[in-house]
């Protein structure tokens, strides 16, 4: 209340000609900034640099914008007025504008940084795309904490006071927040661990699903269906899972059919031989010929003659662990029904007994 009080006794002290003033000023400023992103448009012709320089000017006008505030508005009582004390350091609404400020800016650059910077590091030392993803999370990490940390030790505040927070902190961890706690840690070990990274595609409880983000407290996959899985990081710390790119991106793919008894075993052997060839030569080329293509006989079923063909793919990529078996059966359906090769379907036989 006091502090609204001194605002308004302020505010008639000072006139409607200061607030004016300042008003005039902050459009000026915007008018300025919309005047130099239309020249650059005009002068830049470069995708790439127009971007930058777009960046640039919109960087350039929030610092003149805070500087121009926080100088016009110094005589102000409210933006030095105490609002609390956090242990021996005074809490102002200059202290947290200043803050709120850096961070700000401690974003913008790290993406910024992101963007136009690291991607040609990346390309350069040829690392894969968890790899990236893991750096520019751990950079952001350090940008953000580093520039709150410079911002409060050059406003005055008392680095030791956070003492009385990280007390407060561990109260809370004890009584509700191990959970969040934990996946935190949990997110930070698997940056580090890496048991899981953005690219890889894994299976959790029969759902196949691609890694897009690691974050601080969850990881966020895709499925197959398009839909989004919000996933605790401990999980992947404490539970079982699939991960099929974990080593490399190879995939032995199973494809069973069967056949009449009357059938040439050694023809369908041949033929499913010959389809798997055809079908690399035609459509999939990713089918490794190291390991090759392998052809068993597996049983001796109750209608059939079960065969199974193992064979690799290089990549998992658009759902070909899924389609290269489709094409696979179309094929085997062809040469069969070409080469008078039966697909029986189950059958039973029933004998009458009549009595007498």
């Amino acid at each position: 209340m006091a502090i609204l009080e001194g605002w308004l006794d302020y505010l008639n002290k000072v006139g409607v000609a200061y607030w004016l003033g300042g008003i005039a000023g902050l459009i000026s400023i915007l008018v300025v900034r919309s005047i130099l992103k239309k020249v650059g448009k005009r002068l830049i012709h470069s995708e790439r640099w127009q971007v930058l320089w777009k960046a640039f000017v919109n960087w350039t006008t929030l610092f003149v914008l805070v500087v121009y505030l926080l100088s016009y508005l110094s005589n102000t009582p409210w933006l030095y007025e105490t609002l609390f004390t956090f242990g021996d350091t005074r809490v102002t609404i200059f202290l947290i504008l200043a803050v709120l400020f850096v961070v700000i800016v401690a974003v913008r650059f790290s993406n910024a940084v992101k963007k136009h910077v690291l991607p040609s590091v990346y390309s350069r030392y040829e690392l894969d795309r968890g790899m990236q993803a893991t750096f520019n999370t751990l950079f952001q990490y350090v940008v953000v904490a580093l520039a709150i940390l410079v911002a409060l030790s050059s406003l005055g505040f008392n680095l030791t006071s956070l003492t009385v927070f990280a007390s407060v902190l561990g109260v809370g961890i004890g009584f509700g927040l191990q959970n969040i706690m934990s996946n935190f840690i949990s997110g930070l070990i698997i940056l580090f661990e890496r048991p899981v990274k953005v690219g890889d595609r894994i299976i959790i409880e029969d759902t196949i699903a691609d890694v897009e983000e690691i974050k601080m407290r969850a990881t966020i996959v895709r499925t197959r269906a398009n839909e989004r899985m919000i996933i605790p990081n401990s999980f992947f710390l404490e539970e079982k899972f699939i991960n099929r790119s974990y080593a490399d991106t190879k995939l032995r793919i199973s494809v069973e059919v069967g056949v009449a008894y009357d059938s040439d075993v050694r023809l369908v052997k041949q033929l499913i031989e010959e389809s798997i060839k055809e079908l690399n030569e035609e459509i999939w080329h990713n089918i490794l010929a190291d390991p090759e293509p392998r052809v068993f006989f597996e049983n001796f079923g109750e209608s059939s003659l079960d065969f199974k063909v193992w064979f690799w793919i290089d990549q998992q990529a658009d759902e070909r662990e899924f389609r290269i078996p489709s094409d696979l059966r179309f094929k085997l359906f062809e040469k069969f029904k070409a080469n008078d090769i039966e697909i029986p379907f189950p059958q039973r036989d029933l004998h009458l007994i009549q009595q007498k």
